[in-house]
């Protein structure tokens, strides 16, 4: 098997950043950014789907098959994969997302050859046996109510599946007892053989590197993975949000955990950049307008802010805090009083500079390490096409104006399609649609 395609991404769309790709012959894509000033190089095999793609019955599968990848492969145990990689000093890691399942592992520069050796392995030739797929059931159902009993996670887990409701976004990345408990092997290999193809997978590497020379190390293990024949997928329907207020009484807590949200745009949508800014004036640092105004002025909450969930064809904006039970209606006012101000007001020029260094600063620090730049192209190939330097998202950035975000603001932040969730020991309280008029 041959290298089909190596592009060298143009220095417009590239500054200061040395990116190349390269198309295997089976459809695999080879992501690498060369970053000579470090010793270190991380790597991910990347799948393009996650728990959204699954079906309802198999829901928690993609997770499940993260987990199950590290018990063992063809010709390592277990124990053999953790001690290969402590034996380099590496780092072996995996996630699942809605959209994305990626392993990956950080080693010294010296030590590409095993790292990619083992990574490859554990993504290429998991055994899935029955007595590893049964003790791995029992660790995840134990994962799920260690979830349930954390307030943090699981208020945004009932306002996720209420807000997509009757969408596969909406579902748990882990599962449920029901779907988890009813995994076999031949579900699992079914499942694996349809997402870990070529044509839905990129690797990525970044680090102390040279280009072809690691795209031969990944062709020679990759090279047994088969391309795939893709038939025509189906056509996916956008989530649709659902407004709604979900009162979850739990009284062996002592705060009440609160989440608000609107709907907000995809990924790639043109004006990311200002509903960024917006989320960073509203709610994302200790001078943003929740956390002075809820935490430092009123005392009603350690910790409150806003967080942007971006999707492919969707999105969320949703604001998190934890307070007594007396102050939820108080909270819940002053984070309207926010919400009307953005809209009726036009943001200062200083605050908006504050937040632009802010998001800036932000995206430069995430960019120092060879992991953040391994996952920032996989992430800006699958959900871009192409890559963004430091240079032009500042460019993007400081083009937004104050009369960007209030229109924003107004198209956001609408009474009708607001979502309220409060988890806690709630007693008789009552919340109505009616209250969250701003």
């Amino acid at each position: 098997m041959s290298a089909t395609l190596t592009e060298e991404i143009p220095s417009t769309s590239n500054t200061s950043r040395n990116i190349r790709k390269t198309v295997l012959s089976n459809g695999l894509l080879v992501l690498t950014e060369s970053m000579p000033n470090v010793r270190s190089v991380s790597m991910g095999a990347w799948v393009g789907a996650g728990s959204r793609d699954e079906s309802m019955d198999l829901n928690g599968i993609s997770h499940f098959v993260e987990h199950m990848v590290f018990k063992g492969t063809t010709s390592r145990s277990a124990q053999q994969i953790a001690r290969e990689v402590d034996t380099i000093g590496g780092n072996l890691d995996a996630f699942t997302g809605k959209e994305t399942v990626c392993f990956n592992i950080k080693v010294l520069d010296e030590n590409v050859a095993p790292a990619l050796d083992v990574l490859s392995d554990l993504v290429l030739h998991p055994t899935f046996t029955p007595e590893d797929l049964a003790r791995e059931q029992g660790v995840i159902l134990e994962e799920i109510k260690m979830d349930e009993d954390n307030p943090d996670y699981l208020v945004n887990e009932i306002f996720t599946q209420n807000f997509w409701k009757d969408h596969s976004l909406g579902r748990p990345i882990l599962g449920t007892n029901e779907t988890v408990s009813s995994f076999d092997q031949s579900t699992l290999f079914n499942f694996y053989g349809g997402q870990f193809t070529p044509r839905k997978m990129v690797f990525s590497a970044a680090g102390n590197l040279e280009h072809d020379a690691f795209v031969a190390q990944v062709e020679r293990h990759f090279s047994s993975l088969a391309a795939s024949v893709e038939g025509i997928e189906a056509t996916e329907q956008a989530p649709v949000a659902t407004p709604h207020i979900t009162l979850k009484r739990k009284k062996s807590l002592e705060q009440v955990q609160f989440c608000l949200g609107v709907p907000a745009p995809p990924v790639n949508d043109a004006r990311r950049y200002g509903v960024y800014l917006l989320n960073t004036m509203l709610g994302g640092g200790m001078s943003s307008r929740l956390f002075q105004s809820i935490r430092e002025e009123q005392g009603l909450a350690y910790t409150i802010y806003s967080e942007m969930n971006p999707f492919r064809d969707a999105g969320s904006l949703c604001v998190y805090a934890g307070t007594s039970a007396d102050k939820v209606e108080q909270m819940l006012e002053l984070t309207l009083k926010e919400f009307r101000r953005l809209k009726e007001e036009p943001v200062s020029e200083g605050e908006l500079k504050r937040s632009k260094d802010q998001l800036k600063s932000n995206i430069v620090l995430g960019m120092e390490s060879s992991g953040s730049r391994m996952a920032n192209l996989a992430r800006q190939q699958m959900y871009f096409g192409r890559f963004f330097g430091v240079e032009e998202i500042a460019r993007e950035i400081e083009a937004v104006r104050p009369e960007d975000i209030q229109q924003l603001a107004l198209e956001l932040f609408r009474p009708e399609v607001m979502a309220l969730t409060l988890l806690g020991n709630l007693g008789k309280m009552k919340i109505e649609q009616g209250h969250l008029a701003c």
